[in-house]
């Protein structure tokens, strides 16, 4: 019985000890870590840009028609707003480029001021129904054409254009690349001013890029035929990052 229990304390103090030895390895390795001079670095934002011809318009066309009743300004916007949805089918517009943003009914009132400076009720004097339509114009060339058409048929509000790309990837790209070489370019002068020798990339990330159109004329419709004349200009994208550098000596 001596024996037996003398055994296990000896086992239970050499699992212990193991133990206390595993933990003792990690804690030194930290310690030796910590204890190391940590790497002088410097941190540099960089931006780039590039243009791009715009290859798409979105537009925003609103049909309004007031009426005695809410049924007959309805039915009259109703009227135009299919002949316009037709119009734009026909000069090549798809189906999934068009889309209704908006649709309201609202009465309209006639506010009066009698002699005696009371204010009576407002009368009811009719409807007045708002339908808006939003379109993706792919084929710029006709751009001008359709904005005519539109308005010929009934289009009376709205019109807003947005000049995008459908696929800005490669001027996003040029960007990035340009995004980086200037924050190297700002690192080398930095550190040059600073006497300090510029070391390896420790770490890049990008902190946002956006489209911006740019007020530089690239492209007009020459033959406008009695359509809208149109200036589509650039889409600038910008790209920004910031860079880390290790510091030598």
């Amino acid at each position: 019985m001596f024996h037996g229990s003398l055994g296990r304390r000896t086992g239970a103090s050499l699992v212990a000890l193991s133990l206390a030895l595993a933990a003792a390895v990690p804690a030194a390795a930290r310690a030796e870590e910590a204890a190391k001079p940590r790497e002088s670095t410097i941190v540099v934002t960089g931006e780039g840009s590039s243009e791009m011809a715009p290859d798409m318009a979105l537009i925003d066309l609103g049909v309004v028609k007031d009426a005695k009743t809410a049924r007959e300004a309805l039915d009259a916007n109703n009227k135009a707003m299919a002949e316009i949805l037709a119009a734009l089918k026909e000069a090549g517009i798809e189906e999934r480029d068009l889309q209704t943003s908006g649709f309201a009914i609202n009465p309209q009132y006639q506010y009066t001021q009698s002699s005696t400076g009371e204010n009576p009720p407002p009368v009811l004097t009719g409807f007045q129904v708002t339908n808006t339509l939003t379109l993706r114009v792919r084929d710029l060339s006709k751009l001008g054409e359709i904005l005519d058409k539109a308005v010929t048929l009934g289009a009376n509000q709205g019109g807003g254009i947005r000049f995008t790309n459908d696929k800005p990837d490669t001027a996003v790209s040029a960007a990035r690349k340009k995004a980086v070489e200037n924050a190297i370019a700002k690192a080398k002068e930095l550190t040059a001013a600073a006497g300090v020798d510029l070391g390896r990339v420790l770490e890049i990330s990008e902190t946002s890029y956006r489209a911006e159109p740019m007020p530089m004329m690239r492209a007009v419709a020459k033959d406008y035929a009695g359509s809208v004349p149109m200036a589509t200009g650039e889409n600038s994208y910008s790209v920004v990052v910031n860079v880390t550098f290790a510091l030598g000596k």
